[in-house]
């Protein structure tokens, strides 16, 4: 797999949120310090503040994309929708290759989230979820 892509399971495997995860792997090309990507990238885990709905690493990798490829002008139509495309592409590419987007659905869940605590990082709860892998994708 690709060096970002073993850098942001990595990163998971360390212990932060799946967009915290796939943002933080591209720091470097962000020019920004690891620490202030993932504090941006903090509240997308868990599916959007843990409501379970689009996936962190879908969210990570729009962070990235936004501020690599983003607008400023909001007249800037152009932008904005060359913008929207490539979200579009990574957004429908991510749930062709994973079956999905959504988060509660990756993780085989029937509902949104419930509560904003965290489950604790354990063997278990790695080896129950396929959210590293699916940062390194």
């Amino acid at each position: 797999m690709s060096e970002k892509g073993d850098l942001a399971e990595s990163l998971f495997l360390d212990g932060y949120n799946c967009a915290q995860s796939v943002a933080g792997a591209f720091a470097d090309e962000l020019g920004l310090p690891l620490g202030a990507v993932v504090h941006m990238a903090g509240g997308f885990g868990g599916g959007f503040g843990r409501l379970r709905e689009m996936c962190g690493a879908v969210s990570g990798a729009t962070l990235v994309l936004s501020i690599l490829r983003g607008y400023d002008d909001p007249k800037d139509d152009a932008a904005k929708a060359a913008l929207y495309a490539e979200v579009q592409q990574l957004a429908n590419d991510f749930r062709a290759a994973n079956g999905s987007y959504l988060c509660r659905e990756l993780l085989g869940e029937e509902q949104a989230g419930s509560g904003s605590v965290p489950a604790p990082r354990t063997a278990a709860y790695y080896e129950s979820r396929p959210c590293a892998q699916l940062c390194r994708s």
